[in-house]
């Protein structure tokens, strides 16, 4: 039986989402809200995406978190568990945690896994 992994994107300012796993806050890497250009733009748009994953902190915490998820997700699977929910939040829930949460998803894709990914807040 594979496990699904549920990512979700969320801001901090419309609250925390009920029945997660693992939350990280993001809001230490640079914020795109501030740049004019990127405001009104997601996530999921490739100047943002660039804007967000040029820093080092960024791909660095990329990096050590898939680590984390390398390592943990068989464990959990031993233990039984059939499914994992990983949210990642940021501000307004729209530009940070998006791009990496979609980050998360490609690397994870190349698992066994099941991935579903949800941005609760990327229209708000």
């Amino acid at each position: 039986r594979r496990m699904t992994v549920f990512l979700t994107s969320f801001g901090y300012k419309f609250g925390i989402p009920h029945d997660t796993d693992i939350i990280l806050d993001v809001r230490f890497l640079p914020n795109p809200y501030f740049v004019n250009e990127l405001r009104d733009k997601t996530g999921t748009d490739v100047e943002v995406k660039d804007y967000v994953l040029q820093n080092d902190d960024t791909r660095a915490f990329l990096d050590r978190l898939y680590a984390l998820l390398e390592f943990t997700l068989p464990l959990y699977e031993r233990e039984g568990k059939s499914s994992l929910t990983v949210a990642l939040g940021c501000t307004g829930g729209r530009h940070r945690s998006v791009t990496l949460v979609e980050e998360l998803r490609q690397r994870l894709s190349q698992s066994h896994l099941r991935i579903h990914v949800k941005h609760r807040d990327i229209d708000k």
